[in-house]
């Protein structure tokens, strides 16, 4: 199996459990945070859904100028959310299919205002930014629910609240 293949097939697993946590947040709690420094229950379910797709872009450029990025468009529903996901996920496939083995090896730069921030091979931006980042988030997003009191699904086995093995 090449390292697409496998890349793809996690991610192919991954992507379903994400949208199971998206699909329960709520979208009258988007304004709620656990903390005045941490994001939104919005911000971080939006950021949540778009950073397969965001971030496997970015392996399509040699170089990223993170000053250059807009702001993400206004969301205001959970279908909002579950659009941007599926969106995402298809532009993973799809970028993740154009770039291959090769493309994989090639080096990506990230910088803002000029000063590099990261420098690796394309294949280390899409395991540690594109797909461990984003495991991260849905943790993130998985214990917000908890703190609002929104059953939590499944994710890499039962939840308090889901149990697939009973």
């Amino acid at each position: 199996m090449s390292m697409t293949q496998a890349f793809l097939q996690e991610f192919d697993n991954e992507a379903k459990t994400t949208r199971r946590v998206l699909e329960r947040v709520p979208a009258e709690k988007f304004d709620w945070k656990p903390h005045p420094k941490s994001m939104s229950l919005g911000e971080l379910a939006q950021h949540t859904a778009m950073t397969p797709g965001m971030i496997c872009g970015w392996a399509c450029q040699s170089e990223t100028d993170f000053g250059a990025s807009g702001k993400p468009p206004a969301i205001t529903s959970t279908a909002d959310i579950l659009a941007a996901h599926d969106s995402s996920v298809a532009k993973m496939k799809e970028t993740m299919g154009q770039l291959g083995d090769s493309g994989m090896m090639g080096n990506w730069k990230g910088s803002a205002g000029g000063k590099t921030l990261f420098e690796m091979p394309k294949g280390a931006l899409i395991r540690t930014i594109a797909l461990n980042h984003w495991y991260h988030h849905r943790g993130q997003l998985s214990v917000y629910l908890r703190l609002l009191d929104i059953p939590v699904p499944s994710i890499y086995g039962p939840s308090a609240d889901e149990n697939p093995f009973a």
